[in-house]
């Protein structure tokens, strides 16, 4: 049923559901609910199973908070991995901008998210105690392994810079090397819109934090 000339609730309610995705506007949201409408009815469906399976079988590994289908995930549990050398990364989307240069054969910590006193994010909010966990008992690191190296690869924002700050910090009595990396990323740059060649000079050329 549709209301004073608009489209019908059905559509009005699928155009309302996307615009609440991150970066959709209305005319993107509703360019989206007609391709839909267009479509031959087994995409939509497609569509709508891949949603589901996502939300029913994906979640964030148990030791490095990585998206995952699996408990550990396939990289915290692949022997080749050196699981005593740990990049911290600030979001999913990151590792996998860090694997993409080939160069980190060590293991992954991800934050899911900065720390922004401003905005109300402290060290509760994201997964610090988790990653010092892993530094202070090794059962619960990869594989069993003792962490030795931490390399701090957040992105060089305001935020980003106060997490790597308390990272090292916390980590400056433990017996564990921290280092982070090169300065060769932008300052303000998100780690992810780097390509992998500055990525994996800024891996390289990492320094103590």
């Amino acid at each position: 049923m549709s209301s004073g000339g608009g489209y019908p609730e059905p559509v009005e309610r699928l155009i309302e559901r996307l615009q609440r995705m991150p970066g959709i506007g209305r005319r993107t949201a509703t360019r989206l609910a007609f391709h839909l409408l267009k479509a031959p009815p087994e995409e939509g469906e497609t569509l709508a199973s891949a949603i589901l399976d996502v939300r029913r079988r994906v979640a964030c590994c148990e030791i490095c908070w990585q998206l995952t289908d699996v408990q550990p995930c396939r990289i915290c549990e692949d022997p080749n991995r050196d699981a005593s050398c740990v990049l911290v990364v600030e979001q999913p989307r990151d590792l996998m901008s860090m694997e993409a240069t080939g160069l980190h054969r060590g293991v992954y910590h991800v934050l899911t998210g900065r720390l922004d006193p401003l905005g109300g994010v402290g060290p509760e909010d994201i997964t610090a105690q988790a990653l010092l966990d892993r530094v202070d008992t090794p059962a619960a690191n990869a594989r069993g392994v003792q962490v030795e190296e931490v390399i701090l690869g957040l992105s060089p924002t305001l935020e980003g810079d106060t997490t790597a700050h308390f990272l090292a910090e916390t980590l400056a009595d433990r017996a564990v090397t921290v280092t982070r990396l090169a300065r060769g990323l932008p300052s303000g740059a998100a780690l992810e819109f780097a390509t992998p060649a500055v990525l994996a000079d800024a891996l390289l050329g990492r320094t103590p934090a």
